[in-house]
């Protein structure tokens, strides 16, 4: 079997995986969603607020929404997958065959994003179709930093796991590091009511949610430069993160 071949094989196996976990699919894939309309569903949440400079909470908390995915997705079940495939020798009996267990890493890789990109594509369609939050007004910015946060979350997450001794310590790992994104995300409070110091640090840090909502408001300047060193520092973080867990990952 060619490896092009194996990793579709493992890529489909590790989708259907995912398919059957009914905590991964409600949290990570619909439960963004669900939140948006239901405080879609209040209508004090639906007039403009000068706190949120003149634009509706829902249309300043879609971002927020946004980012639940990619943590549960990238921070939460990816470790602890991995880490229980290596604790239950998954990926040592894969070593004995002419797959390399690498190829299990890429193919739940590519589970994970995809499932982020479903989840996405679910909330901005919802939004627009039902609460009607305008489509993303810089699309191309706003594609390439949640490109570039999935993939600085997804790095954080394969670094958890590849510390972890076992999938007990990489949950307690990943739940962690998924509160310390969501607090600086927004998500347990809104970013205009959150001490200085920690929208500043969710401004530079995955997945960098205020970008997401300056792209999708339209307010980012797409010639400045803060946009391109809030890319750039998520990058760095991601490049880094995945050149330690590649150094550090163990197989068994």
């Amino acid at each position: 079997m060619s490896t092009v071949s194996a990793l579709r094989h493992l890529t489909a196996t590790e989708v259907k995986l995912v398919l059957r976990e009914p905590m991964t699919v409600g949290f990570g894939v619909l439960l963004p969603t669900l939140i948006l309309l239901g405080l879609g569903s209040l209508p004090v949440l639906r007039e403009p607020a000068p706190e949120f400079g003149g634009l509706r909470f829902i249309d300043t908390f879609a971002p927020t929404a946004l980012i639940l995915a990619m943590g549960v997705l990238g921070i939460q079940h990816l470790p602890s997958v991995l880490a229980s495939y290596r604790e239950n020798g998954v990926l040592r009996r894969m070593s004995t065959t002419p797959v390399h267990p690498g190829l299990v890493l890429a193919a739940q890789l590519i589970a994970v994003v995809a499932a982020v990109f479903v989840s996405a594509a679910l909330l901005v369609l919802t939004a627009w179709l039902v609460l009607d939050v305008p489509l993303p007004r810089q699309p191309l910015l706003f594609g390439a930093a949640f490109l570039v946060g999935t993939a600085s979350l997804v790095a954080l997450g394969v670094l958890a796991a590849a510390v972890a001794p076992s999938a007990r310590v990489a949950g307690g790992l990943s739940m962690a590091l998924y509160m310390v994104v969501m607090l600086v995300g927004g998500l347990f409070l809104p970013r205009v009511f959150m001490p200085d110091v920690l929208v500043r640090l969710g401004d530079v840090t995955p997945p960098g949610v205020q970008l997401l909502l300056d792209t999708w408001s339209g307010d980012a300047d797409a010639s400045g430069t803060g946009p391109l060193a809030q890319l750039a520092i998520m990058a760095v973080i991601a490049a880094v993160a995945a050149a330690a867990a590649a150094k550090l990952f163990r197989w068994e």
